[in-house]
């Protein structure tokens, strides 16, 4: 496990972000991020208004009127809190959105003597996209079983929560950030030799994924990360 990479890759990551390129694609980001927390978020509570009835009282929230409440001031918070859970899947779909964008921006001022490389084609994509998320949101599904037996112990359903997340979405941003100039099987194959690494990167990725705010800047900036870990790797 090679932590100097990822603090090394994480610190080439924040030295780019006053390049107006690459502050471009992360404002951009930022706002998608928003819009899509805020989106999901809408749908969260248009289901909980099927299932419980147009008004409920939550703890800490109080009486809440759901779609009706949706730019209130108890809407706000109660988002903050479920975007703990949320931008989990909301990371997955910025990275596939960006990635190409954010690593041609850190290869051009970090590994300017690298070839261009062919964009992966919109519909693979997509098909990677889709497939992850279905993954992501089973596996995050069936994790709640497990949080339900150690809820008792100060922590663990935290530390799981980060573990799981961060294996998940560790392999995606590096298989992607690989896949453009590997190739799909090459790529999983230098992610398989290298899994604790991405691993460990992974679980550094979701533990901010789980802060309110700071978390719309994390899918951009683990986009950037995970291009410099790639090509530390790949040249190890």
């Amino acid at each position: 496990m090679d932590i100097g990479l990822i603090l090394s890759a994480f610190q080439r990551t924040l030295g780019q972000v006053h390049d107006r390129r690459f502050l471009r694609v992360l404002l951009i980001g930022v706002g998608l991020t928003l819009a899509l927390l805020v989106a999901a978020y809408a749908g969260i509570l248009w289901l909980l208004q099927v299932l419980l009835g147009p008004e409920a009282t939550l703890p800490l929230i109080g009486t809440v009127t759901w779609l009706d409440d949706l730019v209130g001031w108890s809407s706000l918070l109660l988002m903050l809190i479920l975007s703990v859970f949320l931008m989990i899947p909301v990371a997955s779909a910025i990275t596939s959105m960006f990635l190409e964008d954010v690593a041609d921006a850190v290869e051009d001022r970090h590994f300017p003597h690298l070839p261009d490389v062919q964009p992966v084609p919109f519909w693979d994509a997509l098909r990677d996209t889709v497939n992850f998320l279905g993954l992501l949101i089973a596996a995050n599904t069936l994790a709640l079983i497990v949080y339900a037996f150690v809820f008792w112990i100060p922590f663990a359903p935290l530390v799981l929560f980060w573990g799981l997340n961060g294996f998940l979405l560790g392999r995606e941003y590096f298989t992607l950030a690989a896949m453009r100039r590997e190739g799909r099987t090459a790529a999983r194959a230098l992610a398989k030799r290298h899994r604790m690494t991405i691993w460990a990167a992974g679980i550094l990725m979701a533990i901010p994924l789980t802060i309110p705010i700071m978390n719309l800047l994390i899918p951009i900036l683990g986009a950037a990360t995970f291009t410099h870990i790639y090509h530390g790797l790949k040249s190890a």
